[in-house]
């Protein structure tokens, strides 16, 4: 018996915290760290952020790049971190409010301050 239900089309969800914000890490072992957002990876719901979560890894020489071990920074899951407010520097989750000239903007929720550049 055929399926008749449909493929899902897998498309990047809707992401609030974009790269150049700066966020607090909610949980995990740099829980209360501050970084700037690096990269956003909507598929993998991850960003990287800045001097948070560094990883170490031994690599092999190669004809480029010298062995040893690197340092550098692991994503973190989207739920892990916080926009941090413009005002006061706590975690505040994120709103959207559409100004008067008809721009959508991202506001933090705890001191409605616009957030967007």
């Amino acid at each position: 018996m055929p399926s008749t239900a449909k493929a899902k089309k897998t498309t990047a969800p809707k992401m609030k915290i974009k790269k150049g914000d700066k966020v607090i890490v909610l949980a995990g072992r740099d829980k209360g760290k501050t970084g700037e957002v690096l990269k956003v990876m909507p598929k993998e719901r991850r960003v990287l952020v800045q001097g948070v979560q560094i990883i170490k890894r031994h690599q092999r020489p190669t004809q480029t790049t010298p062995g040893g071990i690197n340092e550098f920074e692991a994503p973190l899951h989207v739920s892990n971190v916080a926009l941090a407010d413009p005002k006061t520097d706590q975690a505040t989750r994120v709103g959207y409010k559409t100004l008067d000239d008809g721009r959508k903007v991202r506001i933090a929720r705890r001191s409605g301050e616009v957030v967007d550049r």
